[in-house]
């Protein structure tokens, strides 16, 4: 089946406007089966893994199909409190624009008595872990009969955590017309007994992730809070004096507004997205094949047609919303046997997803320091001062010795200082004006740096 984009899909345009406020262009193809199908209220079985985009593949269609009611109307179940968490914010981020809307996740290890005042407010949508929500149903804080749609999310989890039991009970108590929808890793027994169970002739789709790999990229991520992330990305780029670097956001106004950033501080960047006209995209990779730009700011399905050998860094400004995604996105650099390197920027909850990441790729991602304006002035004065020695080994300087020892012998002869100028003075001096023709760097935001790293950023300011 061919990816959807999502104004394709018969989608409100609250709903609409939400997913592209996430980023979301197009479809995953978890999302170009599932959706239209749960939107016809049938059963399926979904069979697919974290990272699928299989969360939006449910939570979209709950939304859209809400009636005008107070009731309890949709119900997720889930392992963990962790995952009944991200699911919450996904629903909430779904529903941004639709109004009346309620969702409430609940889960063992926060207060009951918080969870019952919550349920009093009368919910529309309960994501929640079997025990807790059974807890409920058994103190009739939570009734289900008026249920429209059960979501079973990662049930062969829930199986392997001994929830079966549980898992029975709640689904005997929910009303017999409602639509059952169940998305699952693999399909054990287990799973397929639930099925014949509880789905009226389900529709089985099967999306798993590809076998993707990353070899020879350096993984990093930056924990950096959203006011910081231009200053943290500058630092880093200046700090590594990466040439060519592709730098990736969510969504299109994201990466106009970064480009325009960047330009402002000086870089030489551009933005690569789908609102643009393709010569318009042309011209900009052009350029960017060329060298006349430095950074290309860029969304994921722009950045499709993005195929350069010398692409040293990757930036994920933006954690991707899939984790295939990832993959493609580091995969731009270290390309034609090269080594690469890649960022992440992660704040609060995108922690999660980091994780998640981590997982499907099977390799490390180890955290990164942004360099401080002593790290960055200390690199590029070592840059500065290799290309001194690699002028002196070539020979290609002997031609100015004669205008460095007139300097030294004016100089000299005119003054009145005990001490006489030396080699050493004129080449510092020549070093210093070299070095103070490069723009200053700009003040860097301290509050995200160690407590070695601020000292060592106080002492370079006192010196300056």
């Amino acid at each position: 089946m061919s990816v959807l984009k999502f104004n394709e899909l018969n989608l409100s345009s609250e709903v609409q406007r939400a997913v592209r406020e996430l980023g979301f262009e197009e479809t995953t193809p978890i999302q170009s089966q599932a959706i239209p199908i749960i939107m016809q209220g049938r059963d399926i079985i979904g069979q697919a893994q974290t990272g699928t985009g299989k969360t939006c593949a449910f939570a979209i269609p709950a939304i859209e199909m809400l009636e005008d009611t107070d009731n309890v109307q949709v119900l997720v179940l889930c392992p963990t409190r962790e995952l009944a968490i991200q699911i919450a914010i996904e629903f909430k981020n779904v529903a941004k624009y639709k109004e009346k809307v309620r969702i409430l996740p609940i889960y063992g290890g926060q207060s009951i008595d918080r969870q019952i005042n919550s349920l009093k407010k009368r919910p529309q949508i309960i994501i929640g872990t079997p025990g807790r929500v059974m807890d409920h149903m058994r103190r009739s804080t939570l009734k289900l009969k008026n249920l429209k749609m059960l979501i079973l999310d990662e049930a062969d989890e829930m199986l392997s955590m001994g929830f079966q039991e549980d898992l029975d009970v709640i689904l005997q108590k929910t009303p017999e017309e409602k639509q059952t929808v169940l998305f699952s890793a693999t399909m054990s027994k287990n799973i397929l007994e639930i099925t014949k169970k509880y789905q009226k002739k389900p529709e089985h789709i099967k999306v798993l992730h590809k076998e993707l790999t990353v070899p020879g990229i350096d993984q990093y991520y930056i924990e950096v809070r959203e006011p910081f992330k231009l200053e943290i990305l500058a630092r880093v780029i200046d700090g590594n004096d990466y040439g060519v670097s592709l730098v990736f956001c969510n969504t299109k106004k994201r990466a106009n507004e970064l480009a325009i950033s960047l330009q402002t501080r000086g870089y030489t960047a551009e933005a690569l997205h789908g609102d643009m006209r393709q010569n318009e995209r042309d011209a900009a990779m052009s350029r960017f094949r060329k060298g006349d730009i430095n950074i290309l700011v860029a969304t994921d399905v722009a950045a499709r047609g993005v195929d350069v050998e010398n692409i040293e860094a990757v930036f994920n400004y933006d954690i991707p919303n899939d984790e295939e995604y990832y993959v493609h996105r580091i995969g731009r650099t270290g390309r034609a046997g090269k080594t690469g390197v890649a960022y992440t920027f992660v704040s609060g909850r995108e922690l999660f997803k980091l994780k998640d990441i981590q997982r499907f790729t099977k390799r490390r991602i180890v955290m990164y320091e942004p360099p401080t304006l002593f790290d960055i002035e200390e690199s590029r004065m070592g840059r500065l001062l290799k290309r001194v020695v690699d002028t002196i080994e070539d020979n290609s300087y002997v031609q100015y010795a004669t205008y460095i020892e007139q300097v030294v012998d004016e100089v000299n002869k005119n003054s009145n200082k005990e001490i006489s100028l030396t080699m050493l003075d004129i080449a510092a001096a020549l070093l210093k004006m070299v070095s103070k023709q490069k723009a200053e760097p700009k003040p860097m935001i301290i509050q995200n740096l160690s407590k070695d790293k601020r000292k060592q950023h106080r002492r370079y300011r006192q010196k300056r």
